[in-house]
């Protein structure tokens, strides 16, 4: 799903004027030269072209309901988003972060559609939010970022009164407070009625994964310190995804160990349970790993009672799901962890890089290691750096997997 990459030091001009106008003469160029190369006319051409460039960004093509029944859910593949909810930074906003440091600025410049859009016309079948504990309200109701701008109104692509929604009691979604605060959904049960409200309308999709990262620290001033994730903040965290999705719509702990004594004998003996009986259904994983990822398993060694999936050794009594975020440097052990039946969560692209530099590698070796949950900032191509997406064949998002 990428096209050919042409690149030339003279697109590095700044001044837009100039840059529009070497664009312009060399596109003529290379486009008589290729037509002439290839024996085409203009029309024939030029729909060729257009279809390459912009075939990322076309709707995709959903497949939930042509998946076999019989098949396990850990034998499909599908395209995720990072940080689902997460907008840039506005163009103001930015520049003083690039002007500390370009670049955080580059890293975090990058927006995703509303989840219902995700969900409904992209095909995403995973997702991921970051999480602020905020349970008497206002703790990120002032973002410096916002004061500093003297931005009194709100951001027109956040369909909400910001600092209203973000005063009440409640698990809050932003990606820092800070400075990068701007997200299409702004709480976590906000997020979830959207998911549930989709699903409910569309019983037929094969489980979708909801990835919860806890976020106890931020990036740069904040002006705002963030609660650390005690037990009870932990068991508030369940309570929240309990309140808005009911159990018979999730797929959970227990569900998938069952009779066995453990989660990992449970993967290992019996395995996922196949999509004739978890279609429609939610499965919550843990992002964090190490201490948190500890507290979140104390007094539930194999998460019994518990709602997410953690990220742990496969040695692990609760081991069933993982996340491997690099798949060039642990291929091989993605694929020997995928082999035992584990669900595994990986990454096609960070901060940008693969999407300025048109690099389909690290995509491809994430196809390939057979990691079912594929996660991207870019499931449909950003032409400001170049026409890198992360699709399937024909612009799917859900398939078998290939090993």
């Amino acid at each position: 799903m990428q096209c050919d990459h042409l690149e030339d030091g003279y697109f590095r001009y700044s001044s837009r004027r100039s840059w529009m106008l070497l664009f312009r003469t060399r596109a003529v160029f290379i486009v008589t030269g290729l037509r002439k190369l290839f024996h085409m006319s203009e029309f024939h051409f030029l729909v060729t072209i257009s279809l390459c460039l912009f075939s990322c960004n076309a709707i995709a093509q959903v497949d939930d309901k042509t998946l076999p029944d019989e098949i396990k859910l850990n034998q499909i593949q599908v395209i995720g988003t990072h940080n689902s909810y997460h907008l840039a930074p506005e163009p103001k906003l930015l520049g003083l972060i690039a002007a500390t440091s370009q670049r955080a600025a580059m890293a975090i410049d990058y927006s995703h559609a509303p989840i219902e859009t995700q969900l409904a016309e992209y095909g995403i079948r995973q997702l991921e939010l970051d999480v602020y504990a905020d349970p008497k309200g206002g703790l990120f109701a002032n973002p410096i970022g916002k004061s500093l701008l003297a931005a009194t109104s709100n951001d027109s692509r956040m369909q909400f009164e910001f600092q209203a929604v973000m005063s009440k009691p409640g698990m809050k979604i932003i990606h820092s407070p800070g400075f990068d605060y701007a997200t299409t959904v702004p709480t976590l049960v906000n997020a979830l009625k959207q998911i549930r409200n989709w699903s409910e309308a569309n019983p037929k999709h094969v489980p979708i994964l909801i990835m919860i990262e806890l976020k106890e620290d931020v990036t740069g001033p904040a002006g705002v310190k963030p609660l650390a994730f005690n037990s009870d903040l932990l068991n508030a965290i369940d309570t929240e995804i309990r309140s808005v999705v009911p159990a018979t719509s999730m797929l959970l702990p227990d569900n998938v160990r069952g009779e066995f004594k453990t989660l990992r004998a449970a993967i290992l003996e019996r395995g996922w349970p196949t999509l004739a009986d978890c279609r429609g259904k939610l499965l919550f994983a843990l992002d964090n790993e190490g201490s948190l990822a500890d507290r979140y398993l104390e007094g539930h060694p194999i998460l019994n009672d518990r709602v997410m999936f953690a990220s742990v050794n496969e040695s692990h009594p609760a081991a069933a799901w993982m996340k491997i975020n690099d798949p060039i440097r642990d291929f091989e052990k993605i694929q020997s962890m995928v082999a035992k039946g584990f669900l595994v969560r990986t990454r096609a692209d960070a901060e940008t890089k693969q999407s300025r530099l048109n690099d389909a590698t690290q995509r491809d070796k994430a196809f390939a290691s057979g990691a079912q949950f594929i996660s991207t900032d870019y499931p449909r191509a950003d032409l400001r750096f170049s026409d890198y997406c992360v699709q399937f064949d024909n612009g799917s998002m859900v398939r078998i997997r290939s090993r």
